[in-house]
């Protein structure tokens, strides 16, 4: 069942504050003793967004998961640099206990006259198809699990291997901009390496991801995320990330840094 409180609502309910916004992030949208860090995230490029209307497309975000958030937030973001082609913009997320995210977007137009074309992101092999897909659980995972659809996209593997990849979708993405429902969407995986641990106790470190295209577009709001661990040692793990939509068109990529307590 859909959370009562969407991005949308709740970005409907924010009131302006210091050139922001400042909101409240709802129960259904906690994971653990922090806010969701896709809505996190989403919450600064709306932040990052208001700055100008007329930004070229955004094509990249770094992402730092400093502390926790929850309750009211105060969502910030100031100009860095405007050039003829590109922009910087930084931005922050803050509750009482302080800052809790700290992002810098790149925004930039296409450049016209370049020639090279590489588009080597292929899809997983062995891709049940969205129709054949099973779906997750209802009550399954952290409490922000309900605002999504999910549908397991592998089979599963014998042995375990440290990818997760899942068919998802958001449940409400009424009026919101393309790429704020995109990543929305885009951390909503468990961390890849969950396979070899089972359920574990996580805090994500740092999240970069690129974005492929300048209008993310897909069929009936499924994408297909996938999480690949490739490193883990004394409770640091990193891991890979790739999102295609439903036409098998990949739409972002990434890197993560996860500590796993377990």
């Amino acid at each position: 069942m859909a959370s009562s409180m969407s991005l949308p609502r709740i970005l409907a309910a924010a009131r302006p504050h210091n050139g922001g916004f400042v909101t409240d992030i709802p129960a259904e949208w906690m994971q653990g003793r922090t806010s969701y860090g896709g809505l996190s995230a989403a919450l600064a490029l709306v932040a990052a967004q208001q700055l100008a209307n007329d930004l070229p497309p955004l094509r990249s975000a770094t992402v730092n998961f400093v502390g926790p958030l929850a309750g009211e937030v105060a969502v910030t973001a100031r100009l860095l640099r405007r050039g003829r082609n590109a922009s910087w913009i930084s931005a922050e997320v803050a509750s009482e206990a302080g800052v809790g995210l700290t992002a810098t977007f790149v925004f930039m137009g296409a450049v016209e006259q370049s020639t090279l074309h590489l588009h080597d992101v292929p899809v997983p092999a062995n891709l049940i198809p969205l129709a054949d897909a099973v779906p997750l659980p209802e009550r399954a995972g952290p409490s922000f699990a309900p605002n999504l659809e999910r549908r397991f996209a592998l089979p599963q593997a014998e042995p375990a291997q440290p990818v997760i990849c899942w068919w998802e979708r958001l449940r409400d993405a009424q009026g919101l901009d393309p790429m704020v429902a995109l990543l929305l969407l885009s951390d909503a995986l468990p961390p890849g390496v969950m396979p070899l641990t089972g359920p574990a106790p996580i805090s994500s470190m740092t999240w970069l991801i690129n974005l492929l295209t300048a209008d993310p577009q897909t069929d009936d709001g499924w994408f297909l995320l996938r999480a690949a661990g490739n490193y883990a040692e004394k409770g640091c793990s990193s891991q890979d990330m790739a999102i295609w939509n439903t036409r098998g068109e990949a739409v972002a990529v990434g890197m993560q840094s996860i500590a796993i307590f377990g």
